[in-house]
């Protein structure tokens, strides 16, 4: 007898008890689905880590260089101009502050430097970005971005990592996990000069994810970009032959080690980083030789100039590993003394931090450009919060502020010569098209072809992912 013969009617109970054992192979088939047709990562090959993968969808952008600005530029004073601010200049602020504040502020303070409309965009730059606004037809500036934390241990997890209270995977991390590399002789995930302040390795770590996925810091934010290296790189009393034996030995005592113990991730990492730094002899020396560069790019960069000469390398860096299939780049800029963090001497110091970094980020922006570069490299700009439009330190400073700020990118396409979002009237609170740090994170993904729901790690008993349980994609700002 069919029981789904046609016009027989049935409940609603009796189809549940029909096809409950459907139900269960539906379960199973996906359990048992490829992983990456899910749209998640499958296990990498423990051999093969940095492996190229494929994204999960068409990507936009095939690698990221990240110019962090330590400290937090204010952005009504760089891309985030302000006419009421200057109207209303040592007026008391209209609106309530926010309820956690990181120091007490006073009247509004306005901008000490003229914003001007450049390029055929017209977009608005501060007189303190010169050089940058020459590129403001490459630029697609975020004015709503708005973090959780004012502080700046906080503030810089919750950047980096997506938590600004738990130890997480760095972003950096996160997409080297989800999409390896593109050269797998050098690490997947470079960080030039970052600082050991706020949070420091956690910044540009691993956390839980396989060890090969973690930061290769070269130098930190105390040694000056042209002794910045990796230590130990040559090594001068063995050929690479013998080091070759010598690492073929000590990898199989490592492997029969790994199947008696089963897995152990430590091992596992030791065992990649070995294999790793063997590669890396001859190709990380090869990069970091800046005196291969012609005199007309160091000069574009600013590597000739004291001013701009240590950002400069760093930039130029960047964009040599950028071109040799290095999937994530961080350049840092952290004066141990100055910093971006100006609660008084804003003039002198945003000056000073702004005069040392704008012609070497224009250097490479059309350095990328003219090599053809900059359509499949996202480049982004900025700091872990912006600033108060209200006053600090004597009318010349200001304080911390994570509830409305600028960050840009570039290249990667994105929407070029676009403004996305805004702050209030006076520059305090995100208020239109709001993109919290989560949203930038699930949309720095998914430029990237990789699905910031799917690209899950599983640990301690739950999936985790670099937005957690937030996050949407700003798909308004996608060229």
């Amino acid at each position: 007898m069919n029981p789904f013969r046609p016009g027989k009617l049935m409940s609603r109970r009796s189809m549940l008890e029909r096809s409950g054992a459907g139900f269960g192979w539906l379960a199973a088939a996906a359990l048992m689905s490829d992983p990456l047709s899910t749209g998640s990562r499958a296990a990498a090959d423990p051999a093969r880590p940095l492996a190229p993968r494929n994204p999960v969808f068409p990507a936009r952008a095939k690698r990221v260089i990240f110019l962090f600005m330590k400290g937090g530029p204010s952005h009504v004073d760089t891309f985030d101009p302000k006419p009421l601010l200057d109207r209303d200049d040592d007026k008391p602020f209209p609106g309530e502050k926010p309820r956690v504040q990181f120091a007490p502020t006073a009247k509004l303070l306005k901008s000490p430097w003229k914003f001007k409309n450049h390029c055929r965009s017209g977009l608005p730059v501060s007189e303190l970005f010169p050089h940058v606004a020459q590129c403001a037809d490459d630029l697609c500036v975020l004015r709503s971005v708005h973090g959780t934390n004012a502080a700046h241990g906080g503030a810089l997890l919750k950047l980096h990592t997506g938590s600004d209270n738990f130890v997480r995977p760095s972003m950096g991390a996160w997409v080297t996990y989800g999409l390896g590399s593109e050269n797998e002789n050098l690490p997947g995930f470079i960080t030039i000069c970052p600082t050991f302040a706020h949070g420091g390795v956690n910044n540009w770590g691993s956390a839980f994810l396989p060890a090969a996925y973690q930061g290769t810091p070269l130098g930190n934010a105390t040694v000056p970009a042209g002794d910045a290296t990796v230590r130990h790189i040559q090594n001068s009393r063995l050929t690479p032959a013998q080091q070759r034996t010598q690492l073929d030995l000590l990898g199989q005592m490592n492997r029969d080690h790994l199947l008696q113990a089963g897995h152990d991730a430590a091992l596992e990492g030791r065992i990649n980083s070995f294999e790793l730094a063997f590669r890396m002899q001859r190709a990380m020396p090869e990069a970091l030789e800046l005196s291969r560069e012609s005199e007309a790019t160091r000069s574009l960069y600013g590597i000739n100039d004291k001013v701009t000469e240590n950002f400069g390398k760093q930039c130029l860096l960047a964009r040599r590993f950028a071109e040799r299939g290095v999937r994530f780049i961080q350049v840092t800029h952290s004066d141990p003394d100055v910093q971006w963090d100006q609660h008084g001497d804003l003039r002198k110091g945003h000056t000073k931090n702004a005069a040392e970094v704008d012609r070497p980020i224009a250097g490479l922006l059309k350095d990328l450009k003219s090599r053809g570069l900059l359509q499949d490299t996202l480049v982004l700009w900025g700091g872990e919060f912006g600033r108060t439009p209200a006053a600090q330190g004597g009318r010349d400073g200001r304080d911390h502020n994570p509830e409305g700020f600028t960050m840009w990118l570039a290249g990667g396409g994105v929407k070029p010569g676009f403004a996305y979002g805004a702050t209030d009237d006076y520059g305090w609170f995100a208020a239109e098209n709001k993109l919290h740090i989560h949203d930038l994170h699930a949309t720095l993904l998914a430029l990237l072809g990789l699905d910031h729901e799917k690209l899950t790690y599983r640990h301690a008993g739950r999936d985790f992912r670099l937005t957690d349980v937030a996050g949407h994609v700003a798909r308004d700002i996608f060229a």
